[in-house]
């Protein structure tokens, strides 16, 4: 631990800013990192797999041109970008040791992780008023969800997402640094660069949690109306059928839900609640599923669940072995 031990090696003593930081990986588990990164590597190649092969399947298939798999394929592309913001560097600490980050870059890291989170959590909500629509008002649904609503939904969430994590950059970046520049992380979070500051970190901490009800809980809250409204319709319908089959409309999205917001509270909580009981490198190791889970699951339960882009997947499939 001799750099966390140093002073500041490399940084601008005028401004107390270091040139770098350096990522440890998971604390205490160093000797293991070669054999934790390949569960990691696995998961990262299924997440670029299935959820690019998503945006080329929606993409291509006109069958798919729909508000859902539109919503699906904004989903798919958010994921894929939020692992790729951080598991090639995380992959590159485990197997060459690579641990230097310069400081604009560790701040462009955790905007893009920390926005895209954001991002996909406002999707899943869209994708839930998607559902709401198409069983509560079936005969107003192409009219309610046009094209352009669903462009100018798409760029409010990215937009919501930016603002609420621009603050975030310009907070870690006013601080004085003079705790050493060692992150106990594998990639730069919000809190694990503001605890190496000297300074007030408060307002980060209470600002972190502001962004998170904000976003996560407005979410939830959206989630949930949605989810009680198509309830009382399916509910309302005579046919079993009938109740059945919206029903099973739903299966993915609330698969999709509980990969993406169980690992994230259980984090949340963990993170500010745990306190000593839990060890740090746990912290570390459930930080990273957090964000690395639900792009990994979430093209296999779209896949899987959704009668017809399984059927797309057989047909392109089929076509590529006739060729």
């Amino acid at each position: 631990h001799a750099v966390q031990l140093t002073t500041m090696h490399g940084a601008n003593t005028s401004s107390l800013t270091p040139k770098y930081f350096i990522l440890s990986g998971i604390p205490r588990l160093e000797d293991a990192h070669i054999w934790i990164s390949l569960p990691f590597c696995f998961m990262y190649v299924v997440a670029v797999v299935g959820n690019c092969g998503l945006v080329y399947l929606i993409s291509h298939e006109e069958n798919l041109h729909r508000p859902m798999y539109y919503f699906l394929a904004l989903l798919s592309f958010t994921d894929f970008s939020e692992c790729t913001s951080f598991v090639p560097n995380m992959l590159c600490i485990f197997w060459f040791s690579l641990k230097e980050i310069d400081f604009n870059a560790c701040l462009v890291q955790m905007f893009f992780i920390h926005m895209l989170t954001g991002m996909e959590s406002g999707v899943l909500m869209l994708t839930a008023l998607d559902h709401c629509v198409a069983i509560c008002y079936p005969l107003h649904y192409s009219t309610i969800l046009t094209n352009t609503a669903i462009i100018k939904v798409g760029l409010a969430t990215f937009m919501r997402s930016v603002l609420f994590i621009i603050p975030f950059t310009f907070l870690i970046k006013c601080l004085p640094y003079c705790r050493g520049n060692l992150i106990q992380h594998t990639y730069c979070d919000h809190m694990s660069v503001a605890k190496l500051s000297c300074g007030n970190v408060k307002i980060n901490a209470i600002y972190g949690l502001i962004a998170a009800i904000l976003i996560g809980g407005f979410d939830m809250f959206c989630i949930s109306l949605s989810y009680i409204m198509i309830i009382r319709a399916v509910l309302n319908l005579s046919s079993a059928d009938a109740r059945h089959k919206a029903f099973s409309t739903c299966i993915s999205h609330i698969c999709a839900i509980v990969i993406t917001y169980v690992p994230a509270f259980f984090n949340f909580f963990t993170h500010r609640f745990g306190g000593s009981t839990i060890p740090h490198h746990i912290h570390i190791f459930i930080a990273n599923l957090y964000v690395l889970l639900p792009p990994t699951l979430n093209p296999i339960v779209y896949g899987l669940k959704t009668k017809q882009i399984h059927e797309e997947v057989m047909k392109l499939f089929s076509r590529e072995k006739g060729i």
